[in-house]
């Protein structure tokens, strides 16, 4: 089913976003979080995969194992930077064979040293071909794309990153998922100046448990996040006196707050970076929502 079709009712609602593990030795631990974490019962689970479709074919059994053996409603990402059209289109059919419904499409990290046009095929450098090629060949499917409240990090400015954001959405994107962020007042106003652009489909706020300090300043620094200072120098606290699991226990108690302001503001939903973490998960969603 696809997935803003779920989102029709008005519910609010959590979605989950999972990593496929390095090491297929690491996979029975893998489904035995994601089957904690199925008991949530989210709208739907999305399946990232490594830069440049490094694990695109365990994204496509993870998702597939997802839905078949947990009853998730999944989300294949797929990224069209190092991929040819071909490779795409069997992925697309792979996808439709084994019943998962909706694709979050993405342009992907480029490698390090590539000019900032770089891709292998010439007709799909950006989100928003790619978009259009899934839309072309398997109209049905389910669309998702990607948003971000603080401007993406290679954008001109924010007004040209949200003028493309409304492209992938006019091409046949269905609804937005945002980068994650620790400030709400960026998600209010990245809403603000969406509605005002001419966008009216669902903007999905995507946030983060912090487990580790470490973990986390990498992934901000790749995603063009911003840790605010006054909350960073409470992780560097927590990690002083408490470790890991002091970082874990602050992190969580503070994407609750967000999450609980957000639902209250009436957002459709919170999409949580689960980090495949099911103990932090499950602590941040306890009574979220109305059972």
């Amino acid at each position: 089913m696809k997935i803003v079709d779920k989102m029709a009712n008005g519910e609010q609602f959590i979605s989950l976003e999972f990593f496929p593990p390095k090491d297929k030795n690491e996979w029975p631990v893998f489904f035995k979080t994601a089957g904690r974490l199925a008991q949530l019962n989210p709208l739907f689970a999305s399946v990232t995969y490594g830069a440049g479709g490094s694990t695109r074919g365990d994204t496509l059994d993870i998702v597939a194992r997802l839905k078949k053996e947990h009853g998730l409603e999944t989300m294949a990402h797929l990224t069209c930077v190092g991929s040819y059209r071909g490779e795409l289109q069997q992925f697309l059919d792979d996808l439709a064979q084994a019943e998962v419904d909706n694709v979050l499409a993405l342009r992907g990290d480029r490698p390090l040293d590539a000019a900032a046009e770089f891709s292998v095929c010439r007709t799909l450098l950006h989100a928003s071909d790619l978009v259009a090629f899934i839309r072309e060949s398997h109209p049905t499917l389910g669309l998702g794309v990607a948003g971000y409240p603080e401007t993406h990090p290679e954008a001109v400015d924010p007004e040209t990153d949200l003028s493309y954001l409304k492209l992938k959405l006019d091409q046949g994107g269905d609804f937005v998922i945002t980068q994650l962020f620790f400030d709400n007042d960026h998600y209010f106003d990245f809403l603000a100046r969406a509605r005002a652009a001419g966008v009216d489909k669902p903007i999905i706020p995507g946030i983060i448990p912090v487990v580790s300090l470490k973990v986390i300043q990498r992934i901000v620094s790749m995603c063009g996040a911003k840790l605010p200072a006054a909350y960073l120098a409470e992780l560097e606290e927590a990690d002083r006196r408490g470790g890991a699991a002091a970082v874990q226990q602050l992190g969580v108690a503070y994407a609750r707050r967000q999450a609980q302001e957000l639902l209250a503001a009436g957002v459709p939903g919170i999409h949580i970076y689960t980090l495949n973490r099911d103990e932090a998960v499950l602590n941040l969603v306890d009574g979220l929502l109305p059972s």
